[in-house]
């Protein structure tokens, strides 16, 4: 039973496809704030995330840290948008003990686009340095052997994003 006003709102979706871009356009709601793993991680560990294991334990540390601050903030009524990878069953395992804590209402934002076109926005986004983190083709592909689409049997308020439009259609389960 939700409680709050709150709407946690959650992003899945492979490297490059446009979590942070959503998660900008989301977060310019009114009493809604934006929780970015990458800032987060690029200030806390600047030097010791260069392989996946370095991300997988900085982003747990990341995570429990922050956890009853996120749920502190939707119980007061304040939506949240977390722009970490929800692109792993058990990382949105997590992400839902945050909103059944407050408990407030959630949105699960899966970006359903083509590898092709998250390796090109990959290599523009890498040539521009305007990310706090630059990965390769082989991290792409390591990153991505790991995604695991969302499915309405998990039981979230999935809101798919096909291609590059945020003009996207809830898939409720």
């Amino acid at each position: 039973m939700v409680h709050s006003s709150a709407t946690l709102h959650l992003l899945c979706g492979k490297i490059a496809a446009g979590k942070s871009t959503l998660a900008a356009e989301l977060a310019a709601a009114e009493n809604t704030i934006l929780i970015s793993e990458d800032h987060w991680l690029g200030r806390l560990f600047p030097a010791e995330i260069n392989t996946v294991p370095d991300y997988i334990r900085c982003s747990a540390r990341l995570r429990a840290a922050m956890e009853p601050h996120i749920v502190g903030l939707l119980r007061l009524g304040t939506s949240i948008v977390l722009d970490f990878p929800a692109n792993t069953i058990a990382t949105r395992n997590w992400m839902r003990t945050l909103f059944e804590q407050a408990p407030a209402a959630h949105q699960l934002h899966f970006l359903d686009l083509p590898d092709e076109v998250c390796k090109a926005r990959l290599h523009d986004r890498n040539q521009a340095g305007t990310h706090d983190f630059a990965a390769s083709d082989t991290d792409f592909e390591l990153i991505t052997s790991h995604f695991v689409p969302p499915q309405a049997n998990e039981g979230f308020n999935i809101v798919r994003h096909p291609a590059a439009s945020t003009d996207a259609e809830p898939e409720f389960p």
